[in-house]
């Protein structure tokens, strides 16, 4: 059962290339927003907080701060809505899950860049 759900999902399910990212990496996600007959682009940028799944359900959560309101979001990467991500900053962080990023304010919010 697991392989002809793997093989659907690999025959229809349209695959986005996307540059990799990982966690603590500032990105910009660009994202296509319908309102009544009208279709327009948004960005949401942030740091990613995690990578999650794999294949056809592999989600990516980002953090933004807005005023002094932290704001999440959960992306899938097959979304059809999603047009590109750019990398912004590569971050230098030791886990796979940064949720200890959300109890973090002022300097201490601070992820080091990563040097390629």
């Amino acid at each position: 059962m697991e392989s002809l759900v793997k093989f659907v999902q690999d025959e229809f399910v349209t695959r986005n290339d996307f540059p990799e990212f990982a966690a603590g990496d500032t990105i910009t996600v660009y994202y296509e927003i319908k309102e009544g007959n009208k279709t327009r682009t948004q960005f949401f940028r942030g740091v990613v907080l995690q990578r999650r799944g794999s294949g056809t359900s592999e989600t990516f959560t980002i953090r933004k701060m807005s005023g002094s309101i932290g704001v999440e979001r959960i992306f899938p990467i097959n979304m059809p809505a999603l047009q590109k991500i750019e990398i912004n900053k590569r971050g230098k962080v030791r886990r796979a899950r940064i949720f200890y990023f959300r109890g973090l304010t002022g300097k201490k919010a601070r992820i080091k860049e990563r040097r390629n």
